[in-house]
């Protein structure tokens, strides 16, 4: 190969590999605020349309995917029948319902410490899982329904009720949340 084509043709493989390596994986550490960000956009919006609703909201980040997107109201957030872990929640709620805190479960540490109000629970850039939450809310009831590796949706449990298993090494797949 002549010496001209083979410098063009490692400057395309340059190219290719420095535009490659400006995209950041899904593995890389995530911005902590962007999960929260997103869960208020989506709470505000809900509140415009109608002010006087109840309503909380979370973002869950998510193995090999990052901050899957605010979901409100009872909406899944998280995977089934993709043995996807949960790694990460912020969780936000409107006035109506005062404030939230929750506390979850981690591989490899235990029961994280009470979080509250859009504070991020759990772990982004360590591949760690969720494996239990339990979510109080200071004004009225708030209930949750979690997905678990290998029992599927583990039934309801309400204010401060453990949501997952502890000592099982089970993961947390999907999450929805009501007020």
């Amino acid at each position: 190969m002549p010496h001209r084509r083979r410098s063009a043709v490692l400057g395309v493989i340059i190219a290719l590999v420095t535009t490659f390596l400006s995209v950041t994986p899904a593995h890389a550490a995530p911005d902590p605020a962007v999960g929260l960000q997103q869960a208020q956009e989506k709470l505000a919006e809900l509140k415009q349309v109608n002010p006087a609703a109840r309503a909380v909201c979370y973002n869950a980040h998510l193995q090999d995917i990052g901050w899957q997107g605010a979901r409100c109201n009872g909406e899944i957030a998280g995977t089934t029948g993709q043995s996807r872990r949960l790694e990460a929640i912020v969780i936000v709620v409107s006035t109506d319902v005062g404030g939230v805190c929750y506390n979850s479960h981690l591989q490899d540490i235990g029961w994280q410490g009470t979080r509250c109000n859009g504070e991020i629970s759990g772990t982004t850039g360590q591949s760690r899982r969720l494996e239990a939450i339990a979510i109080g809310a200071s004004i009225g009831s708030i209930c949750y329904n979690s997905h678990l590796q290998d029992i599927g949706w583990q039934g309801t449990r309400c204010n401060g009720q453990v949501s997952g298993t502890t000592g099982q090494s089970r993961r947390l797949e999907a999450i929805a949340i009501v007020v």
